[in-house]
């Protein structure tokens, strides 16, 4: 054999050992972690007609660890993606999108996070994480051909604690902060266009909803990641008309992935008795009921994150603070990102200050701060409130700040509503324009406390009888003369000024409508309307006044748009025309992108009819789609509403071979709930997009709901033991014995 043919051997088997080694490295030198403490549990799965799991444990982690069984077995791939987060290990499955997430999880110091304050957190809530992660445990040792990665399992309390301490600042938008700090761009700190029905959009100080994103993301951090949005209504006995209290939950999340909606019902025999919804990897529900009281959430927009422009020294190693030159302090990261069969190892930088994570860009170094930072207390106050059975309890709860963001709507058997902002709004001095980058070289603008309770709004018990969230400003809440002064809270907190279609449609139907009952709440949370105010106004004003004598085809629609009745319940022919046509003036105003163009955005959407319906007034059912499939239980349903109505078809996958947009985000969990009053039992009825197994398309409830949903119908949530028994379909137990 000749040298030339040698080398060639040997390089040949060297790419080939590269290639085997680029291919298996991932999982050897991933972190792992030890199980939890050994420990039995024992829990009774019974699932309804729907599939709905309802869960009852002789003690409360009994019952979470048949949480995570009956999660599993109906979504593992989900709760695995969201374990992987933990352990930075997102980007060996998701690609380049999961080593995003991968970085931020180092960016954060979450697993720091974590080791700090784990052992802080009550025994009582560290004992449910271990039995939580425990249920994974066991569910991965018995169904091995479903892991996604090797090493993963097993997981214990603190990696669940991780996903938490992660996954929160995301829920206020910082992603909007650390993109463009690591894309190299200049931080922007305005909250976007306001389309104001003038000839140019405005920046407004305070405004907007940061909503939109149109980059797909195959699992959102948190709902303001993909496509922010919410409705609640709750409605006290004097306004309902039959003495009844009512309350709404309309969560707006994905239809699918880490913070896609997962209904179930927990029933312990240590009093933890609760039905709603949870997202994949937690143990216990976020929103819903038990037998005295509820809630629900939307996202509101607090200003709870703070950049620092800092100053380095020549060599770049240290940062000026208070005259004195600090360390900068760097960790180098190894970040895996798959590439087909390969996961290519990706080394990164993640900085850390007094302030706290740092990024350096071409731009500079840039420092930032945020509510939450360093705190893993969400944990314990979701569980607290869980195990609430009066208003004062609840409220205790919230105000230990363990969630940094979310308002809050509640009602209970009292006939008590109140609406909560729970914004964990930073005390700051006064000063710095701190909308903007502040300066990073004085201490005395690295906040250490937070505002106190009493400066968060709160509206309880208002005399209109009712109030709404759809993620407006908190001085919208109420209607005329129940609603909060703005002039009575400082400009240091933050909070946000804007409103939404959504605000204007709830505010005016709630405020004309006495009494507000059953029927009538139902009419106005599945409302389709817009009002012709804000981008809405904007947009079909720009369109009104386009020259179009060059193009006849855009002209026609043009004049379809003046005949739209400012509706999209699917019945007008200009109904998918208009919903497509303003749907990126929406995300214009709640977005941080400039205000597009109306001639070109309305000739993009006239090509998609003409190209894909052959006009350009098909029904708007033929268009909006829900959509789920393939397998045996695949549905395609005709939808109504639109981005930014209460009726909310959020946003849409845009690459559907028959240009339908079928609808990825919008009203997602619903449930309405109903205190009877005069010691009559709660009742409560709920429904999704699909059905309780979404990732399951072999089992019938993979899309059970959806024609319930489609139709605005909903579901019996059957919540006492008794019901669980007359609708049981399958009844078994779990446990690790």
């Amino acid at each position: 054999m000749t040298i030339a043919k040698r080398i060639g051997w040997v390089l040949l088997i060297t790419l080939l050992l590269v290639l085997v080694a680029l291919m298996t490295w991932e999982p050897f030198f991933a972190p792992t972690s030890s199980p939890p403490p050994p420990r039995a549990y024992s829990a009774d799965i019974t699932r309804d007609e729907f599939g709905v799991p309802h869960i009852h444990g002789r003690t409360d982690a009994d019952v979470a660890f048949g949480v995570a069984w009956a999660h599993s077995e109906d979504d593992f791939a989900t709760l695995q993606d969201v374990l992987a987060m933990t352990r930075g290990r997102y980007g060996a499955i998701a690609g380049a999108d999961g080593a995003g997430v991968d970085f931020a999880l180092h960016l954060l110091d979450a697993r720091g996070t974590v080791r700090r304050h784990y052992d802080e957190l009550p025994a009582d809530v560290r004992a449910l994480i271990e039995a939580y992660a425990s249920g994974l445990n066991r569910y991965a040792a018995t169904h091995p051909g479903e892991v996604k990665l090797a090493r993963l399992f097993p997981v214990n309390g603190r990696d669940v604690a991780t996903g938490f301490a992660l996954r929160q600042p995301f829920f206020f938008g910082l992603e909007k902060i650390i993109g463009p700090l690591v894309a190299g761009k200049s931080p922007r700190r305005e909250h976007g266009p306001v389309l104001n029905g003038t000839d140019e959009p405005t920046y407004a100080e305070g405004g907007g909803d940061l909503l939109e994103s149109t980059k797909p993301g195959p699992l959102p951090l948190g709902e303001d990641a993909e496509l922010a949005g919410s409705n609640a209504f709750a409605v006290a006995p004097a306004r309902s008309g039959d003495g009844v209290t009512r309350l709404v939950s309309n969560s707006h999340q994905p239809f699918w992935g880490g913070t896609a909606w997962y209904e179930l019902v927990v029933d312990s025999d240590e009093g933890w008795h609760f039905a709603g919804a949870n997202f994949p990897g937690s143990p216990f529900p976020f929103l819903g009921h038990n037998e005295t009281l509820g809630w629900t959430n939307t996202v509101n927009r607090a200003d709870l994150t703070d950049i620092y422009k800092l100053v380095l020294d020549e060599t770049g190693t240290k940062y000026r603070l208070d005259g004195q030159w600090l360390p900068f302090t760097g960790k180098r990261v190894w970040v895996p990102v798959r590439f087909g069969p390969l996961v290519l190892p990706v080394p990164r930088t993640v900085w850390r200050t007094r302030h706290g994570p740092a990024v350096v860009n071409p731009k500079g170094a840039f420092a930032f701060r945020y509510a939450g930072i360093d705190n893993i207390d969400q944990l314990t106050t979701y569980y607290r409130l869980n195990r609430a059975t009066t208003f004062d309890q609840w409220e205790a709860a919230l105000k230990t700040r363990g969630v940094p963001s979310t308002n809050f709507v509640y009602a209970d058997n009292t006939g008590k509503i109140a609406f909560l902002y729970n914004a964990s709004m930073p005390e700051r001095v006064a000063g710095p324009g701190w909308r903007g980058v502040v300066r990073g070289d004085q201490s005395r603008l690295i906040w250490r406390k937070l505002a106190p309770w009493d400066q968060v709004p709160r509206i309880v018990d208002p005399a209109s009888g009712f109030l709404f969230n759809a993620n407006n400003t908190p001085f919208v809440a109420a209607g005329p003369g129940s609603e909060l002064d703005p002039a009575a809270f400082s400009p240091l907190l933050g909070i946000e000024l804007d409103v939404t279609n959504r605000t204007r449609r709830a505010a005016r139907l709630m405020s004309a409508t006495n009494p507000i009952g059953r029927l009538e709440l139902m009419r106005i949370k599945y409302d389709t309307g817009y009002e012709r105010e804000g981008y809405v106004k904007w947009m079909l004003d720009a369109a009104a006044a386009l020259d179009l004598r060059d193009d006849p085809e855009l002209a026609k629609a043009q004049k379809l748009l003046a005949t739209w009745d400012m509706t999209a319940d699917g019945k007008g022919a200009a109904d998918a025309l208009a919903v497509m046509y303003i749907q990126e003036g929406m995300a214009s105003s709640y977005g941080l992108k400039p205000a597009p163009d109306a001639r070109r955005e309305l000739a993009n959407r006239v090509a998609h009819l003409k190209t894909h319906f052959g006009r350009i007034d098909p029904p708007l059912g033929e268009v909006l789609r829900l959509r789920q499939g393939p397998g045996p239980y695949k549905v395609d349903l005709p939808l109504d509403g639109g981005g930014d109505t209460l009726r909310a078809s959020t946003s849409w996958l845009k690459d559907a071979p028959d240009g339908r947009l079928p609808v990825k985000h919008g009203d997602s969990f619903l449930m309405f709930v109903e205190w009877p009053g005069g010691g009559a039992p709660v009742t409560s009825r709920s429904i999704q997009p699909f059905g309780a197994a979404t990732t399951r398309p072999n089992s019938r409830h993979f899309t059970d709901q959806a024609p319930l949903f489609a139709a605005h119908r909903t579901k019996p949530v059957h919540f006492t033991r008794a019901e669980v028994a007359t609708h049981a379909v399958r009844r078994y137990v779990v446990s690790n014995r």
